[in-house]
């Protein structure tokens, strides 16, 4: 079957290995749709936490069912997966946690993901189609990460929530929020993505980080009581250090976003906020049957989304050309076949 590995840093490579044999407790997938996601440019460009080379890429999938033993599911039958595998025993798991499982393996970072002909994965993993088709099924896993961190935040109706970077979890994020009935402020230095962002629901404002003083800016929309909800989509140690100022006091601020370097805030500021802090990682079931539901009652339109559609077997060559943010990737969407 055909392959994709990242080898190292820059470096993609075509191979031809043996298609994987089925296993008992797993399903066999033919891959249909892999969107490309900021893991795997992270990964691309050697700044990916919890990674390691050579590795296939790839998490956000659309497959069909080659074999599988797994209750209620049929060969032939279109699905997507929820591809963080977890152990099911440790303490995460045991209180219902298993998107931050103790030894969690992510298909495309911990492990080989779906960038090839055929992937085995655990039966539990898989989630079916219930009438979505491959482009929204391999958009699911982006919009959950942001329906996550929304839920995570325990965002109410009419409160001021602000997301810190429209890319592709931040536009999720932000679309969830929208669902909720937060008022939404959106900062970003991309004047194409923050014209997206005007088209979502929820979206009150949107700020260009380099067109003055944000936090003048925040305050003038807010009546000076600043966003209640914080949350960072970026993924930069920058944007996330300096964006505590912007913070309500008795706020909550998210981190979605993940980099490999140190979080370093001011005490006092942080203090005197009485601030909550945390972190959102991964997804769970629920957020997936969220964006699922979200999609088929027409509050998420999938293809408003996916700005790209590459041949797998163009990837190689197309791949860093989607780090440029000139040519305005929002998703792109890889066709296996």
């Amino acid at each position: 079957m055909r392959t994709l590995v990242l080898t190292e840093p820059g470096k993609l490579e075509y191979k031809d290995v043996e298609s994987p044999a089925m296993q008992k407790g797993h399903a066999l997938l033919r891959i249909k749709r892999v969107g490309i996601c900021g893991t795997d440019l992270h990964a691309y460009e050697g700044t990916q936490p919890y990674f390691n080379y050579p590795r296939i890429l790839g998490h956000e999938l659309a497959a069909e069912i080659v074999d599988t033993d797994a209750a209620g599911f049929s060969n032939g039958e279109l699905v997507t997966i929820i591809p963080y595998f977890n152990c099911g025993n440790c303490i995460a798991c045991r209180n219902g946690k298993p998107n931050c499982c103790s030894s969690i393996k992510v298909a495309g970072v911990h492990t080989d993901g779906g960038l090839r002909d055929h992937f085995l994965v655990p039966s539990y993993s898989l989630l079916r189609a219930d009438g979505l088709d491959e482009d929204a099924l391999a958009l699911i896993e982006p919009l959950a990460i942001g329906a996550h961190g929304i839920a995570r935040a325990n965002v109410l109706a009419g409160e001021y929530v602000l997301v810190i970077g429209a890319g592709p979890i931040g536009l999720g994020t932000i679309a969830f929020a929208g669902i909720a009935g937060a008022k939404v402020i959106v900062v970003d230095v991309n004047e194409q993505r923050l014209g997206f962002c005007r088209r979502l629901p929820g979206v009150e404002q949107v700020i260009n980080a380099k067109s003055g003083n944000v936090s003048e800016q925040l305050a003038t929309i807010t009546n000076g009581d600043m966003p209640t909800v914080t949350i960072d989509c970026t993924g930069n140690q920058q944007a996330i250090n300096n964006s505590l100022q912007y913070l309500a006091h008795g706020g909550r601020y998210v981190l979605i976003g993940l980099q490999k370097a140190d979080l370093i805030f001011s005490h006092p500021e942080f203090h005197k906020r009485e601030t909550t802090l945390m972190s959102s990682r991964n997804a769970t079931r629920k957020d997936f049957k969220h964006v699922m539901q979200s999609i088929e009652e027409g509050l998420i339109k999938p293809a408003d989304f996916i700005t790209q559609r590459i041949a797998f077997d163009k990837l190689k060559e197309e791949f860093e050309s989607l780090l440029n943010p000139e040519i305005g990737t929002i998703k792109a969407m890889v066709h296996m076949d």
